[in-house]
């Protein structure tokens, strides 16, 4: 495995910039306004990406939640109904496309099905995202690594064990990893942060975090330890409709987060002990001669 990849130009590993991913994910709602307003957010923010989900509604549901009937935005629907008014057609992707390109941005998505991934590729992403959820599902990642295009392994509820067995079935020169605990929003105790550079022990790839907590401290503590890359979900508002809200970034939290992370950047060092010229003087009227 190499232990730099590059995503839309840009290397990603250690000794590089950290990659921002602002996860737009579901939080547009179906509405392509709120999705260019998240956009915008990202691009003032400083982050390289954003990226969204993409599903096939009567693949990804299971057929026995497909009548459950859940409060929306657009009333009393059936579940299937719903998960259909979140997912972008053709023209709004189009849209997203053109408006990432026109800010700036890479964009790409973390597909749930093989059409999805088949529907994304005519945009030429940057790469594709893994969700933890499709971890397992060894049809979908063969499918995905046959586009030949760089890929983000989220590992969030899964076992060392179904790690492995996933990095085996993907070209490990395009891969990268990232941390991940799946729950919305995750208590500290169990974003378990060490998991990176365990991760880092065993994979030689670039690793990385992906967090649903709350609070920007936990996914700063993440570059501390070595993540290349952060991901996290952002939001217009937390209060707002929807299952991801409550675990999002809002737009001023977001300039923070990217702020911070090149704030600490700047500070890590490469831990070659040296004297700077600023302390010079400090040297001259302190130290005992």
């Amino acid at each position: 495995m190499p232990d730099v990849i590059e995503i839309g130009g840009r290397p990603i590993g250690d000794g590089y910039p950290t990659y921002i991913i602002a996860e737009i994910g579901i939080n547009h709602n179906g509405d392509l306004e709120i999705a260019k307003k998240l956009i915008d957010a990202a691009v003032l923010a400083g982050c390289d990406a954003v990226k969204f989900q993409k599903r096939t509604p009567e693949l990804c549901v299971p057929p026995g939640q497909w009548d459950i009937l859940r409060e929306t935005p657009w009333g009393c629907l059936p579940y299937i109904e719903y998960k259909k008014r979140i997912e972008f057609d053709p023209e709004e992707y189009k849209e997203i496309d053109r408006y990432c390109s026109e800010k700036g941005i890479a964009w790409f998505a973390s597909c749930w099905d093989e059409p999805s991934v088949d529907f994304i590729e005519q945009f030429n992403p940057a790469c594709y995202k893994i969700a933890s959820a499709s971890l397992t599902d060894d049809d979908l990642l063969q499918h995905i690594d046959e586009t030949g295009r760089p890929m983000i392994l989220s590992t969030g509820m899964s076992t060392m064990d179904e790690i492995r067995h996933a990095v085996s079935l993907l070209d490990n020169d395009r891969l990268l990893i990232s941390h991940c605990t799946s729950t919305y929003p995750c208590k500290p105790e169990e974003l378990n942060l060490r998991m990176i550079q365990t991760l880092k022990q065993e994979f030689n790839c670039p690793i990385g975090y992906s967090g649903h907590e709350v609070g920007l401290q936990t996914t700063l503590a993440s570059t501390v330890l070595g993540a290349c890359f952060v991901e996290r979900h952002i939001t217009l508002d937390r209060a707002m409709w929807g299952s991801d809200h409550a675990a999002s970034v809002e737009p001023g939290g977001l300039m923070r987060l990217v702020r911070d992370i090149r704030v600490i950047e700047a500070a890590m060092g490469d831990g070659v002990k040296r004297v700077y010229e600023s302390e010079v003087p400090g040297i001259n009227k302190l130290r005992k001669k």
